[in-house]
């Protein structure tokens, strides 16, 4: 498997195996077991998916950053990929973890789909 690079070529990958609905079951369930307030339709489209995610992350790094690493450790977002992470601008931070979270949410739905 290789992972997707971008939000755009992870949502045309997912729709493509028809695993998107999947991917919201997911997130869901981990945003669940994190404690994070938040529950996505299966029907939410892609952009706002992104949006409401990326709003909650810097919610989350603003207000309740334990929250935020209970986040990062129920999704399993690799340590070393969020410490390379440009850290200055806090809404440029939200996007790329916004878009790790959904990458391993990815990576969990479609080794799922495959075994």
């Amino acid at each position: 498997m290789t992972l997707p690079v971008n939000f755009e070529d992870l949502i045309v990958e997912a729709n493509k195996l028809k695993l998107y609905k999947k991917l919201i079951v997911q997130l869901n369930k981990d945003l669940l077991f994190a404690n994070v307030d938040l529950e996505l339709n299966e029907d939410t489209l892609p952009t706002s998916l992104k949006l409401v995610l990326q709003d909650t992350v810097f919610h989350l790094i603003q207000h309740k950053f334990s929250d935020y690493l209970n986040l990062l450790y129920q999704v399993d977002v690799s340590e070393n990929k969020v410490r390379s992470l440009e850290t200055e601008d806090v809404v440029k931070l939200s996007e790329d973890i916004t878009f790790l979270i959904l990458q391993r949410e990815w990576q969990k739905v479609w080794y799922k789909s495959k075994h």
